[in-house]
């Protein structure tokens, strides 16, 4: 994979280093960070050594100051509750929350009084996790992968992969409140391109067969992001490849297991800036006060291999804008 360029910044920390309090400005000498995750392998992501890497240019090393605790439901979200209430027995200094919104309600729901951070959330407001974005009240706060514009973005993608393309399927799970807020925006960017959309529904790792094989006929796939759907990533890119369309997916992590384009939310930065949260809180800071971040960081990434198997050549509009090039 090569690196082309990035795209769009991240916000520095000094905004909102003054929410600290200086009382608290030394570090506690031992601090306990207890993780609960929703997907299997989440620990071994390449978003967590990131995670952990800016920890530690924080001064927050596992085995010397640091005791890190991590919990994982193998994606079963029933499980989520008890983990989260084995891990804040441990009484920890923070408790963070993975991917999807599930992970965060059960942190949330089990907290009493220990502070959250989410890592990705949809919707949180949707969703009920927090009051407000700019004021997310009780004692959670975190990030949120919601951007305006970015299934605009996407489709624009397809198009120009698929310049005739006059249908899109759209692969999508319904019981996330973040599925339709973007298909919402998508219909929006559907329409004043007078492309057609069709939804294609997976609740559960058994419908994404039946569904894509349904999809059949449409001229390009966009592939919603979500705790499920990138738990089957690799299911979902290879049931694509077999019906031999373009497709944009959600995450890196899509084009990584064989999807044709992603374009999301660069899951590095947005690990890096809630590591940056965690140490704000360690610090003295309310969650209730920290503000929630939208995504302000995207990324590209096109896999060359797949194009090449599919017999798609991606133009120069597409490459052009890559950040990222699996070849």
């Amino acid at each position: 994979m090569t690196d082309r360029r990035t795209f769009m910044t991240v916000l520095g920390g000094a905004a909102l280093a003054s929410i600290a309090s200086p009382v608290a400005a030394q570090k506690a000498k031992s601090v306990t960070i207890a993780y609960l995750a929703l997907l299997p392998g989440e620990d071994r992501m390449s978003f967590m050594r990131e995670f952990v890497k800016r920890l530690g240019e924080l001064g927050y090393v596992d085995g010397q100051n640091l005791k890190f605790v991590y919990r994982s439901a193998e994606g079963h979200p029933e499980l989520l509750p008890a983990l989260a209430s084995e891990l804040l027995q441990m009484t920890p200094d923070v408790l963070v929350t993975g991917f999807g919104t599930v992970a965060a309600k059960a942190g949330k729901a089990a907290a009493n009084g220990i502070p959250v951070v989410f890592m990705a959330v949809g919707d949180p407001v949707g969703a009920g996790v927090i009051d407000s974005l700019a004021r997310p009240g009780g004692n959670v706060t975190g990030l949120t992968d919601l951007a305006a514009g970015l299934q605009g973005h996407r489709l624009q993608l397809l198009r120009d992969v698929a310049p005739a393309a006059a249908q899109i399927a759209v692969l999508m799970n319904p019981g996330t409140p973040y599925a339709a807020l973007a298909n919402k925006e998508l219909e929006q960017a559907a329409n004043t391109a007078r492309i057609a959309i069709r939804a294609f529904e997976v609740r559960k790792p058994e419908d994404i067969a039946s569904q894509l094989e349904a999809a059949r006929g449409a001229d390009g796939i966009m592939v919603f992001e979500d705790p499920l759907t990138l738990s089957q990533r690799g299911e979902i890119a290879d049931g694509i490849a077999q019906l031999r369309l373009p497709a944009v997916y959600g995450y890196r992590e899509f084009a990584e297991a064989g999807g044709l384009m992603a374009c999301g939310t660069d899951h590095g930065a947005q690990w890096r800036r809630g590591a940056e949260f965690v140490d704000l809180i360690i610090k003295g800071a309310r969650p209730s006060d920290i503000p929630v971040e939208q995504a302000t960081r995207f990324e590209l990434v096109v896999n060359l291999k797949t194009a090449k198997t599919l017999g798609i050549t991606l133009p120069p509009t597409v490459m052009v804008r890559a950040d990222y090039v699996i070849e």
